[in-house]
């Protein structure tokens, strides 16, 4: 086969075949074929084929799968190939057939090589020979200048990269949603979740039947991941090179790493299979925007967690069916083909009452409506249709079908963004007594001190792997750095000393023969690297001129949407320049519509609302709120709103501020953002390219020159990593103006507020007790409902 098709002529040759001749032959052999692969055929057979393939070789094995038991069609197109791509197969021939280029079997060194080394591999002019002897002329100081300009282009190309890497993301979120809207969820699943069935029952069922034997094989194979070396990339920038993800069955990991490291790339790649997972590991993943892969229809919410297990949904139609028609049959004769068919049937059933049985399909609707209420649906809210509920609660929709299918391998990419701090103490409670294996990005650090049983350090393009969670990951890894620093000082004191004494004595007769062994024992010593140094980041906020008391208190107010629906009555609160207050509460309790009658953007229906004269508020929500920056002044002072959406695309960081505070020159915009570590480059960098945290951290600058009185802040913590959770915090703590937070992160809460108040029943309480106490309450609460 392969090249021999070239040697059957039949009298015809062309001198030059184009890609649309090849093409035109395939489709008139094979009339059916898809145009992608004729397109491709054709290409490959002109242009595309590298110089050692076979390529009718190559053209045979893919024109086979078209062919099916037409191999005498298949010969003679192949005969045809042959003849018109003559020319070309020649010309390949004799190429193939020239010098080329030798692949040294080992390393050589060219310095200790006897001959020269550029004779023996090129027969050609002996340069070594030729420079042998002569003195290097270059000027070293002009060559580490030259590598030092290189080192910083090579780095602000990289930088770029990831920019335009994140362009590449939109797009491909783009395309995710438009492939989920001609790919159904479950046809995506049973890609992803293998339950090992054969052929159709009956083949003309969409329903599909079990083979036992498969299924049990499944079962006892391991569900381990280990993959010694895999490389990731996204665009043109290497996320993973090299590294080893491991990951032990029934063992919870808690993915860490700065932002745009590459940690939702990973769990994407792995998600996709886009790494070598063994396909009878089970994967779902929940993505930050899973919330665009919830359809909204009339489907209740119940129903679709209950649809999001596919197998159990098709078993469950598959038993429907059979029982009908056992009961069609049930009125037919005693003859024999009426018996067989019966027998046949229930043999069926039992197939399908045994898997059924095996997953527990019975008490599906039981832990839908569980999970459901964990993450904050009443009953009626699980009644109600998909298409009703905002992103937010869509995203803890897409939560509760992952966590109702029960996968081998669970990923969540930020679980904690869209839910609660009610939801949130359940979901680390749930997770706890979780059977599989879990991979959970997060920067939430009581989550992953609760949830991870191992923590996975994404960092350098490798992955690093810890027993135990946040802090005891913490604790080894600033134990494990104060070692390697300790160590690096160490050495480079020896080498100090050493070359002290080389200079010292080298010249000396009395001491050149000791110089000249300490200069072996240098050249000996390994190079060493500097340990890499943790970056920190620090946010700064000018401190606020004081005002006279009372700023800021609410008066016996009380609101609601409609006089049926009243969601805050009589309440009571005092705001002030020293104030440090967490809101807590269930989703709808009135933690947002406390903050928009503070700011002025609802009115009570009783009560007021009074207002220091000279008061400035400035209100941060969170994206899926999508809210608008506004600002206003009115006799009750001055507040703005703000979200990382509200940011303008097409502007950069230092335009974006010099239109909304102008009169300063673009150095005081570009050491302004500097302080929220928006700098070099990213300052210059369009905002629509710019990743969420640094979003965000363009947010809190914007925040930071309304010089405000007062902070309003509704989930703050969303989209920062830990080092910038970390800085704001202190930045936070150090700033002297009042602030109000609504957070799920129990860390921030800890650090930064004095009193935590309760959101609940139409009222706001002064909790008396610390967060965990509250979340400990709240999953007390949640286990005791029937």
């Amino acid at each position: 086969m392969g090249s021999n098709y070239a040697t059957r002529g039949i009298g015809f040759k062309k001198s030059v075949m184009s890609s649309e001749d090849i093409a035109e032959e395939i489709r008139t052999s094979f009339p059916g074929a898809e145009e992608v692969i004729v397109q491709y055929l054709a290409g490959y057979l002109v242009d595309d084929a590298g110089e050692e393939e076979d390529v009718l070789q190559v053209a045979h094995h893919i024109l086979a799968s078209l062919a099916g038991d037409r191999a005498d069609v298949l010969e003679k197109l192949m005969t045809r190939l042959g003849d018109l791509l003559e020319e070309q197969l020649n010309a390949r021939l004799k190429k193939r057939s020239g010098p080329q280029l030798l692949k040294l079997e080992k390393v050589m060194d060219m310095s200790k090589s006897q001959i020269s080394n550029t004779i023996a591999l090129s027969e050609g002019v002996d340069l070594e020979s030729i420079n042998k002897g002569k003195a290097s002329r270059v000027d070293i100081k002009k060559l580490e200048k030259q590598e030092a300009k290189l080192r910083a282009k090579i780095e602000k190309r990289s930088k770029r990269d990831l920019y335009e890497g994140s362009k590449l993301l939109d797009a491909h979120r783009k395309q995710l949603l438009m492939l989920s809207t001609q790919q159904s969820y479950e046809e995506m699943f049973m890609k992803v979740r293998h339950l090992n069935l054969s052929d159709s029952w009956n083949n003309t069922d969409v329903l599909h039947k079990i083979n036992p034997l498969e299924t049990v094989s499944s079962k006892q194979k391991s569900k381990d991941i280990h993959l010694p070396s895999i490389d990731v990339s996204f665009g043109s920038n290497r996320i993973l090179s090299g590294a080893s993800l491991t990951l032990a069955h029934g063992r919870r990991y808690g993915l860490i790493g700065r932002n745009g490291v590459g940690k939702s790339t990973l769990l994407r790649h792995i998600a996709m299979r886009e790494v070598p997972i063994p396909a009878h590991i089970s994967i779902l993943f929940v993505e930050q925007e899973a919330s665009v892969l919830i359809v909204g229809d009339d489907t209740t919410a119940l129903e679709s967690v209950l649809k999001a297990d596919v197998w159990r949904d098709h078993l469950l139609k598959e038993e429907t069916l059979l029982n009908a028609k056992l009961t069609e049959l049930e009125a037919e004769g005693d003859e024999k083909r009426f018996e067989d068919a019966r027998e046949e049937l229930s043999a069926r059933l039992a197939e399908v009452h045994t898997r059924l049985s095996d997953m527990d399909a019975a008490s599906g609707p039981a832990r839908a409506a569980a999970l459901l209420a964990g993450l904050g649906f009443t009953e009626a809210d699980q009644s109600r249709p998909t298409k009703s509920f905002s992103g937010g609660w869509r995203m803890r929709l897409a939560l509760a079908r992952a966590l109702f299918v029960k996968p081998s391998l669970l990923l969540l990419d930020e679980p904690s963004n869209h839910i609660d701090l009610n939801a949130l103490a359940w979901l680390e409670d749930y997770l706890q007594t979780w059977p599989g294996t879990i991979l959970v990005v997060s920067h939430d650090r009581a989550f992953l001190d609760a949830v991870a049983t191992d923590i996975v350090h994404q960092h350098s393009a490798r992955l690093d792997y810890y027993k135990g969670n946040f802090t005891q990951f913490y604790s080894t890894k600033s134990e494990r750095d104060r070692n390697l620093q300790k160590e690096y000082e160490t050495q480079m004191e020896y080498r100090q000393h050493l070359q002290a004494f080389i200079d010292r004595w080298r010249y000396n007769a009395n001491r050149a023969a000791q110089a000249q062994m300490k200069i072996k024992i240098l050249e000996k010593l390994p190079d060493l690297e500097p340990p890499e140094q943790e970056e920190t980041e620090t946010f700064k906020f000018p401190e606020t001129e004081k005002i006279s008391p009372p700023l800021l208190q609410m008066s016996d107010v009380t609101f609601g949407y409609s006089p049926e629906k009243v969601i805050l009555k009589n309440i009571y609160f005092d705001v002030g320049l020293d104030s440090r207050i967490a809101m807590v509460g269930a989703n709808g309790a009135g933690k947002s519509t406390l903050i928009k009658l503070l700011t002025g953007e609802l009115n009570p229906k009783a009560g007021h609302v009074t207002r220091n004269g000279r008061l400035r508020m400035y209100v941060v929500v969170p994206l899926f709120r999508r809210l608008l920056i506004s600002s206003l002044r009115n006799p009750s002072g001055y507040f703005a709103q703000h979200h990382v959406d509200s940011l303008v695309p097409t502007m950069t960081p230092v335009q974006f501020l010099a239109s909304k505070f102008p009169g300063k020159t673009e150095q005081e915009y570009r050491s302004h953002l500097g302080n929220f570590q928006i700098s070099g480059m990213t300052g210059m960098q369009l905002i629509g390219t710019l990743s969420g945290g640094q979003k965000s951290r363009v947010a809190f600058a914007v925040l930071s020159l309304q010089q405000p009185h007062i902070l309003l802040l509704d989930e703050p913590t969303n989209h920062l990593d830990i080092e910038g959770l970390d800085a704001l915090m202190v930045a936070l703590q150090k700033w002297n103006g009042g602030v109000i937070v609504i957070s799920h992160d129990e860390r921030f809460i800890t650090t930064v507020a004095k009193e935590l108040w309760v959101c609940g029943d139409q009222t706001v309480t002064k909790f008396k007790g610390d967060v965990q106490a509250y979340k400990s309450l709240i999953v007390s609460n949640i286990k005791l409902r029937p």
